[in-house]
């Protein structure tokens, strides 16, 4: 435990009490880290949005450039033939009614991500209370809930993040693993800030990015220099 205390300490001191830009950010990031295993690499945002009102509520998705480093577990819930495209397409776990039982009396929750067909939401609809705590229920605004299972599957195994600000107006996301090259984490990290930012709600007033950080799951976090983003949006 010792070890582990002066690693985090040593961490924290290579880290300047200033923004850093992605390029300066992310190599960092991989120079400070001392854990063992491959960590996951998190974007975190504080935006100036109240989620209490529905019109300030911020979610969305983006497809990482370059993945996330590992494939989700998708479970899809449908019927008839689309069951079978799902399996064709590579989901984990495919069912219909006796998936939603499954979940309903045994609580389980073996997968990352959930497609379900629009016909299968009158029974979906019944495993808000185990699904939403953990972000899981199928929505139409993220892609989840559509007749093109093969198309939701795709974008999900190729490193689909879904994004949405919490009560307290954060989003933090996922960009990759430490084992990335810088290039590809930068790239991801921009995807995820860039979609961030053009989801801002017309309603929002005032500086909408309060702060942006990058970290692993070991590291202190390092403040990110947002500006350019926010320059690029508006010039779009």
């Amino acid at each position: 435990m010792k070890k582990s205390g002066k690693n985090i300490e040593k961490s924290r001191k290579a880290v300047e009490s200033r923004p850093y830009t992605l390029q300066e950010a992310v190599p960092l990031l991989q120079k400070v880290k001392f854990a063992k295993f491959d960590e996951t690499v998190e974007v975190t945002m504080r935006l100036g949005v109240d989620p209490k009102h529905a019109d300030q509520m911020v979610r969305g998705t983006v497809v990482m450039p370059n993945g996330l480093g590992k494939s989700k577990k998708v479970l899809v819930i449908a019927s008839g033939d689309k069951q079978r495209e799902a399996t064709e397409a590579g989901a984990d776990f495919v069912g219909g009614e006796d998936m939603v039982n499954k979940i309903q009396s045994e609580g389980w929750t073996d997968f990352d991500a959930v497609i379900a067909t629009p016909d299968m939401m009158r029974s979906v609809g019944k495993l808000g209370k185990v699904l939403g705590p953990r972000g899981l229920m199928p929505n139409p605004k993220t892609g989840t809930v559509t007749t093109d299972v093969v198309k939701a599957i795709n974008e999900i195994k190729a490193g689909k993040v879904e994004f949405r600000v919490d009560k307290t107006g954060i989003i933090h996301a996922p960009v990759g693993k430490i084992s990335f090259s810088a290039e590809k984490l930068v790239e991801n990290a921009a995807s995820l800030i860039t979609a961030v930012i053009k989801a801002k709600p017309a309603v929002a007033k005032g500086k909408y990015v309060r702060s942006a950080t990058l970290c692993s799951t070991m590291s202190p976090g390092v403040a990110l220099d947002t500006s350019p983003f926010t320059v690029k949006a508006a010039a779009a």
